[in-house]
């Protein structure tokens, strides 16, 4: 006589097996969850409702530097020691606008850490440059503005790329 012993599937058999699969997936969301937040915080601009709340103001001047006729135009270029962004600032006929000083930031979407502040340097015939050095390979945002010594303005953004596929 040979006694076999078969298995059965009891009531503590799912409860247990429902819980493990429910607590295996609440886990995997929580620790997608942190990575999440880690990665990217969720706000991209510092003081965004209050910038909101003055938006009429920014349209207000844009409005007025678009009537001065300003232009910039930025590249990263190459340098001995890494990259190098190069602005071109000129005037609504196309002459070079000198002596403005410049300020800006070259922007990392992916995070905040590989941000840049600029210190451009007039090279003469509206040309400003700025030397970065090392720069991580993709697309970066540059946000700047040029101002001349009469108090006119001019605020601009670039999309660039590195290295340059041009």
């Amino acid at each position: 006589m040979s006694t076999t012993a078969t298995f059965r599937i009891r009531g503590w058999h799912v409860l247990a097996t429902l819980l493990l699969f429910f607590a295996a997936i609440i886990a995997i969301n929580i620790a997608f969850a942190v990575a999440a937040v880690e990665t990217f915080p969720g706000e991209d601009e510092r003081r965004s409702y209050t910038q909101g709340l003055h938006y009429n103001d920014v349209l207000a001047e844009r409005r007025a530097q678009a009537e001065m006729g300003w232009r910039a135009h930025g590249a990263l270029a190459p340098a001995s020691d890494g990259a190098e962004l190069v602005v071109s600032l000129v005037d609504r006929e196309g002459r070079p606008i000198e002596n403005a000083a410049l300020s800006g930031v070259l922007r990392w979407p992916p995070s905040e850490s590989g941000d840049r502040a600029l210190t451009f340097e007039s090279q003469g015939q509206g040309r400003y440059v700025a030397r970065i050095g090392a720069l991580n390979a993709g697309r970066w945002d540059l946000r700047a503005r040029a101002q001349d010594h009469a108090g006119r303005a001019l605020d601009f953004e670039a999309e660039l790329t590195w290295p340059s596929t041009r």
